[in-house]
């Protein structure tokens, strides 16, 4: 039986899925935590704390670029002949993860941070850039390829839940003041990245690489002196540029590119807001960020919303809203007693 004739089962599905716990769960512990641990517990000082996410930022941006060539062409060598193309990269991606736990010890200088970071950051682009292409390698279904999205959708909700209720518990715990809190929650979040990517690399497949796939990828000869590579990475950055040109695309990614910045720079204030602004216990602002366990349902309830109403009516609804909600945090800024 080919491989992309195996069935797509629930457990196949959730075991797929188990990575984006990882996509979804790092990077809110980092963007609702990390900075705040910087800043406090290891004496960074906001521009430092800042500075290194920024440039892990940009690392990631340029790894990103170049990874799913990378990963298209990387059956050519004998790891990937023997571990898969995509699969080969989440198998050496699950023991490093636990890279993270090294993001939140105490005691160390500037430059050990912002390389622990960059790691971080170059290892998860690593394990999700190949593992997002196996849907199209495991079935030609698109059925089957929705049930893997919807488990994966589901399981990263559930991962950003994970990662703003479980630090405020250990806080809770601990005590305000206790960096161990946040290590230990480090160390807890690597062990589960750890074996959702294991998990994910154990249940899923890739198609074959038939001899009319390989001539398609080998149509183009690779660069082999120096300014032939040059050459070919300027041709890169040109194909992405002409998508520019594409006026739906261009709306699209100004509402993505808004959007996940604004998510990223909430999440990344909200612990500041609440302890210094609101006076509030760090512990009381993981317990308010654990509400992020709305997203299971409303996730459920978007899917049917967007084909009864319409995308555009769901953007307005979800943008008032959350305007809206942003009013509420002045107003209780601004009026604390009331």
């Amino acid at each position: 039986m080919s491989r992309t004739n195996r069935k797509i089962t629930i457990p196949v599905s959730i075991g797929y899925g188990l990575t984006d716990i990882m996509g979804g769960g790092a990077f809110t512990v980092i963007g609702a935590w990390l900075l705040f641990f910087y800043t406090t517990f290891v004496g960074l000082s906001p521009v430092e704390a800042a500075s290194i996410v920024a440039i892990a930022r940009i690392v990631d941006a340029i790894v990103s670029l170049f990874m799913g060539s990378f990963t298209d062409h990387f059956y050519k060598n004998a790891l990937g002949k023997r571990f898969g193309r995509r699969r080969f990269f989440l198998l050496i991606g699950a023991p490093l993860m636990l890279v993270y736990t090294l993001l939140w010890v105490t005691g160390m200088s500037f430059w050990f941070y912002l390389a622990v970071y960059l790691a971080f950051e170059v290892i998860a682009a690593m394990v999700l850039i190949p593992w997002e292409t196996l849907p199209s390698e495991m079935t030609k279904d698109f059925n089957s390829r929705t049930k893997l999205s919807t488990c994966r959708m589901f399981l990263s909700a559930s991962g950003t839940f994970l990662a703003t209720f479980i630090p405020g518990l250990l806080i809770s715990h601990f005590g305000e003041h206790d960096p161990h809190a946040y290590f230990i929650n480090g160390v807890v979040f690597s062990v589960i990245f750890m074996l959702c990517v294991f998990i994910s690399w154990k249940v899923t497949w890739e198609r074959e690489l038939t001899p009319e796939m390989q001539a398609e990828l080998e149509s183009h000869r690779q660069p082999t002196s120096f300014m032939e590579k040059v050459v070919a990475v300027g041709r890169l950055f040109k194909e992405y540029y002409s998508t520019l040109k594409v006026r739906a695309f261009r709306k699209h990614l100004a509402i993505y590119l808004f959007s996940f910045t604004a998510k990223d720079v909430y999440n990344t204030v909200f612990v500041f807001f609440c302890v210094y602004c609101l006076n509030v216990s760090s512990s009381l602002s993981g317990t308010l960020l654990s509400m992020s366990i709305v997203g299971l349902p409303v996730t459920l309830l978007a899917g049917v919303a967007i084909i009864k109403y319409g995308p555009s009516r769901l953007y307005v609804f979800a943008y008032t809203s959350m305007l809206l909600c942003l009013a509420g945090l002045f107003m209780v800024y601004q009026f604390p007693n009331r």
